[in-house]
Order: structure tokens, then C-alpha cells, then sequence
């Protein structure tokens, strides 16, 4: 065998290798972490996306109504954070409904129905209007 082999060969027993990180540093000689455990997966991601951030409402109500509250969420077999968040999300609900849904009486839906089908000619204002969204954006017809 050549010296030099055989030197190198008794030098690798002697010391042995030094780990080398992914950057190409020595391994640290604490906790092992591999460098797959500092990544974030996909579906890890995905997970956090998907995790639901919650909040705290806070009320003072009186003895009376947290009695009530308590006995409605006991006869429907609920917790009272439950009970509660379910009546203030469906009131919310029924509140936004109100101000997003146009109701019209017969005679309201006939007019609009009538304003769609056969418009008015356009008044001195509209027409103004259309002259100078064209001035601003251009002849778009």
C-alpha cells in the first residue's frame, strides 16, 4: 500500500470527520436539528392557512339577563359562549340582510321593471355626465 494512503487512512481514524451542514458549516455539537425540520410542508402551510384566528368579545350585562341567557343555553343543551355567539352572529346576519336586500311594494317593482325595459330619454344632466366621462376616459363605444 502507498504511505500516503495508509497516513491517510490513520489520520480519518484519528480524527474523525467533522459533520458538515447543509451550508457547508460544521454541524453544531448541541441539539441536532435537521434542516428538513426548519421548513415548512405544503400541507403545514395549508394547516396554518386554514386555522381559524379567534377573538374575544367581552359584555357586562346585568345578574337578570345572564340568568336567562344562561337557562335559554341549558335548554338547548349549549354552552353560554356558544348560545350567545350563535344569537349575535344570526341577529348580524339579519341585520346586514336588511340593509343589502331592496324590498319593493307591487307598484315599486312595476316602476323599476318599466324604468329597465323602457328608459327615459336621457335629461341635460346624464348627458353632461357622458361628455365628460369621455373627456376623462376616452371614447370607450
Amino acid at each position: 500500500m502507498n504511505t500516503t494512503l495508509k497516513n491517510k487512512k490513520l489520520d480519518d481514524k484519528a480524527s474523525p470527520k467533522k459533520k458538515l451542514s447543509k451550508s457547508g458549516k460544521p454541524a453544531s455539537r448541541g441539539k441536532k436539528v435537521s434542516f428538513s425540520d426548519k421548513r415548512v410542508t405544503t400541507s403545514e402551510s395549508k394547516t396554518k392557512q386554514n386555522t381559524v384566528r379567534k377573538a374575544r368579545l367581552e359584555a357586562r350585562i346585568t345578574h337578570q339577563a345572564q340568568t336567562t341567557i344562561k337557562r335559554a343555553a341549558e335548554i338547548q343543551g349549549r354552552t353560554v359562549t356558544d348560545f350567545v355567539v350563535d344569537a349575535a352572529l344570526e341577529a348580524a346576519r339579519k341585520t346586514i340582510e336588511k340593509n343589502h336586500i331592496i324590498r319593493l311594494s307591487l307598484e315599486g317593482q312595476k316602476a323599476f321593471t318599466e324604468a329597465l325595459l323602457n328608459p327615459p330619454e336621457p335629461n341635460d344632466s346624464l348627458k353632461k355626465a357622458f361628455e365628460r366621462h369621455s373627456e376623462l376616459f376616452g371614447d370607450k363605444d
